[in-house]
């Protein structure tokens, strides 16, 4: 079990926000294979506060979601503290994560995601509005950071001890730093030290791509639980896996293409009733390739199943798929999802790096734009 403040999960499990991925409908998919959290994708406080409606839309939340679980950005202790309290008294919402790890440019150049912990006293600020907001409502709030901006600028050791005094339920720590993005190889030992260095939950996340690793994570670190992003692209029944696997139990069969079509069909069902069929199926697409990595599928096939625009066509495309076809054992413990190389330097604000205050800085424009990743 993961305890967070006063909500327990039964599986120690965790589904990252990932922009484009993680909206109701896949949220429901992972949560039919196995139990967790599963949080939404990444929404930014200004525009919850200020009634933004692409932000708004993204608090969507399926009928059968019980826990209700929102990972918010923010830069402002003001706008964020009302964020919280909207998200609390208004959407019913049962868990508040803080976004303090994206590495993308187009946040870390105005001072957010991975580059704000820098700024020890706006982290602390930040991260005691949002406590002070949830607690009435007995909320658990966390947080989600890195190592640190580089190698020589990190971070999460003081964002460990700042989110501990702030009252903060538990910390996530990707084993990356801004500037590794999410190349290489994610560094354990960090979430070991952080887990010796705090008495908060450490949920430890990088490089989880089969059950056998947050196993091996937890025993490795110490970590309270695991924070699983890329590795259930196109697998969302790694969370059957999981639960399995931190239940004692056996290894389950790895799925045929047989099975592996019918959660394709269950995914699309799943958006077309979340978006309307024909947006929802596009939204499918980008799905297609995770799903068939390493399947017998062929070139034509696949290229009409990433055009694919109505469920009648999508079940045409997948009987045309051999339900006998095993699982391709080569794609185990293989990354999934975005990887690419690491960055010469972190796009950071002009003098970002000159003191770790931050409580002055103008962060104004931190926010436009920046809701779902």
């Amino acid at each position: 079990m993961l305890k967070l403040g006063n909500l327990t999960i039964d599986t120690p499990v965790v589904l990252a926000p990932m922009a484009g991925i993680t909206n109701a409908a896949y949220r429901r998919l992972c949560a039919e294979q196995g139990a967790g959290l599963y949080v939404c994708e990444m929404i930014t406080s200004r525009g919850i506060v200020e009634g933004d409606q692409k932000s708004l839309d993204m608090l969507t939340f399926d009928e059968r979601e019980t826990v209700r679980s929102v990972q918010l950005y923010g830069v402002d202790p003001v706008y964020v503290g009302r964020a919280v309290e909207l998200l609390c008294s208004e959407y019913g919402v049962a868990h508040v994560d803080l976004n303090f790890g994206c590495p993308v440019p187009k946040v870390t150049r105005k001072g957010g995601g991975a580059a704000l912990p820098w700024k020890r006293n706006l982290l602390g600020a930040i991260l005691q509005s949002a406590v002070k907001a949830a607690t009435p409502y007995d909320v658990p709030v966390t947080m989600k950071t890195r190592i640190g901006i580089d190698s020589g600028h990190q971070t999460y050791l003081d964002a460990g001890r700042i989110a501990e005094e702030s009252g903060a339920a538990a910390i996530g720590l990707h084993g990356r730093t801004a500037a590794q993005a999410y190349s290489g190889q994610a560094d354990w030992t960090k979430i070991a030290e952080l887990v010796e260095h705090v008495n908060i939950p450490v949920l430890g996340n990088g490089d989880i791509w089969e059950a056998s690793d947050a196993l091996r994570m937890v025993d490795e670190t110490g970590c309270a639980g695991v924070i699983v992003g890329r590795g259930c692209l196109g697998r969302p029944w790694l969370f059957r896996d999981l639960a399995v696997a931190f239940a004692g139990g056996e290894a389950l069969n790895l799925p045929t293409l047989g099975e592996v079509a019918t959660v394709m069909r269950r995914h699309g069902e799943l958006l077309a009733g979340l978006m309307g069929e024909q947006r929802g199926l596009r939204d499918f697409r980008k799905h297609v390739p995770w799903y068939l990595k390493g399947f017998p599928a062929g070139g034509e096939l696949r290229a009409a199943l990433g055009m694919v625009d109505s469920l009648a066509r999508l079940d045409e495309l997948l009987t045309q798929l051999d339900p006998s076809a095993p699982f391709p054992v080569a794609e185990l413990g293989a990354p999934r999802g975005r990887q690419g190389s690491p960055r010469d330097h972190v796009v950071l604000p002009h003098g970002w790096l000159d003191d770790t205050d931050g409580l002055n800085t103008d962060l104004a424009d931190a926010e436009i734009g920046v809701s779902g990743g």
